[in-house]
């Protein structure tokens, strides 16, 4: 789940709702509700389209944050455990 000093980061960005962290944020809280109401129902191919497409935008948001700025980009990463981190 999201740990609670990512929550206070929040708390201070909702005056800018505009940023990259808070729109990922409530993408990564979307997902989590279309994902628990997948497992329930199966066959909802609306929902599960619904859910390719925020998926696809997250991916892009990440993937520029990623390159504009790295440490910013490995922090959210973190606080939201999003995803695995790739060992070489």
């Amino acid at each position: 789940m999201v740990k609670n000093s990512f929550i206070s980061v929040i708390s201070q960005k909702e005056e800018n709702p505009g940023s990259v962290e808070f729109q990922v944020f409530c993408f990564t809280n979307k997902i989590r509700k279309l994902t628990s109401h997948l497992e329930l129902h199966k066959k909802d191919y609306l929902s599960q389209r619904g859910l390719r497409k925020i998926l696809g935008k997250r991916q892009r948001l990440l993937a520029y944050l990623s390159k504009k700025n790295r440490v910013r980009y490995k922090e959210l990463i973190g606080q939201l455990n999003i995803r695995e981190i790739k060992t070489r």
